[in-house]
């Protein structure tokens, strides 16, 4: 296995998977060009330029193609393509690349019910969606439907990916309070943490939120040159992609000093209403579900109206992708589904505090796979 990417026979499996989802969904196959649905089913990590790369999967089971420039051929090198028996038809300039997306395919337009040929990826730039709907007669629908199943229920090589990604994060959270020193600005704390996050086994920082005092209060706040000083509330939201891609995200706060007895109340709420939101989780019950349990425990507060976004999203190849763990989403959570469980609370112009696990769907309920202490951390000045 390589450690850029899984076995071979993971991305077979899910190569087999997407052609039947295909079928079923009365499709003549899907057209995959770069981003995460390709990296999913072959390990790929080219890049989207202006001229086309695709893979071409026929939903009738035939051997799938890889339409790609030559001149990028060696992005395929460290793919899984090699491997799965998939045909490289590689083209060069003035030759149509569409034309060879559409002899892929297989059937007529006319074979395949309501006049749909093939579906895309929802990252398919325009670029080469316009030219490719061109050539085929009909504008192409979209591959969402087929994959997004494919890509929420994580198999156990992902789950595995997670949970090291996961203790990674842990790792650096360990170290942060050795980071949070009055004086010392946001910026200089987020530096720190940057190297510890590659340090401790991610190939890169994805994000970094250190937002200190008031600038807690923001949810988006990334970090700025205000100074840390005694009595702030810092929160740390902090992730980063771990080989072969898969994302840790985790929110710790920490208080620089003994908090104020109120700070460190409505604190007590917030850690509740993670943790039974958390415990709530069941095969069965639906994403809103578990929404509903954070919200309630702080609306029984009256803090419901300082909890300002969703309580979840979905975690993979992509930091932020289904299931949203939000209001309105009667989406039925399944054994594999993974998200973060992140309530927050924020006081403008004051402070304020984010809690965040990412979690797996199992059987019975759920297994988080970041597990450093919940409480405030205090961190002594």
């Amino acid at each position: 296995m390589h450690s850029s990417r899984f076995s071979t026979d993971v991305y077979a499996q899910r190569l087999r998977i997407a052609a039947a989802g295909a079928a079923e969904a009365g499709l003549a196959g899907l057209v995959i060009t770069p981003g995460y649905d390709l990296r999913y089913l072959v390990g790929s990590r080219a890049q989207t330029f202006e001229r086309l790369t695709a893979l071409v999967l026929p939903a009738d089971g035939s051997v799938p193609t890889i339409v790609v420039p030559r001149l990028e051929l060696a992005s395929l090198k460290e793919s899984a393509v090699p491997d799965l028996g998939v045909t490289v038809r590689d083209w060069v300039d003035g030759e149509n690349p569409y034309q060879l997306v559409a002899d892929a395919l297989p059937g007529s337009l006319a074979a395949v019910p309501d006049g749909r040929l093939a579906a895309v990826t929802d990252s398919m730039p325009a670029l080469h969606l316009l030219p490719l709907a061109d050539l085929l007669g009909t504008v192409p629908v979209l591959a969402t439907d087929v994959l997004r199943r494919l890509r929420m229920i994580k198999d156990a090589a992902e789950i595995d990916a997670l949970r090291k990604a996961g203790a990674a994060i842990d790792r650096v959270h360990a170290r942060v309070p050795e980071f949070l020193v009055p004086g010392r600005t946001e910026a200089d704390v987020a530096a720190d943490i940057a190297e510890a996050i590659v340090a401790e086994g991610h190939s890169e920082a994805a994000f970094i939120i250190v937002g200190s005092g008031p600038n807690g209060a923001d949810p988006h706040h990334e970090c700025s040159d205000r100074e840390l000083r005694a009595g702030d509330i810092v929160v740390v939201d902090i992730g980063g992609p771990y080989e072969p891609g898969y994302n840790s995200d985790s929110t710790r706060t920490y208080s620089l000093g003994e908090p104020e007895p109120e700070v460190a109340r409505q604190y007590a709420v917030l850690q509740r209403a993670q943790a039974e939101a958390v415990a709530s989780i069941r095969p069965g019950m639906s994403a809103a579900a578990v929404d509903a349990v954070a919200r309630d425990v702080l609306a029984d507060e009256g803090l419901a109206e300082v909890f300002v976004h969703r309580t979840g999203h979905g975690i993979g190849l992509s930091v932020h992708e289904e299931p949203y763990i939000v209001a309105g989403n009667d989406l039925t959570l399944e054994p594999g589904m993974t998200f973060s469980v992140e309530p927050g609370i924020y006081f403008p112009g004051r402070w304020g505090a984010r809690i965040e696990d990412i979690v797996v769907v199992t059987e019975h309920g759920a297994e988080s796979v970041n597990n450093r202490p919940h409480e405030l951390i205090v961190v002594p000045v």
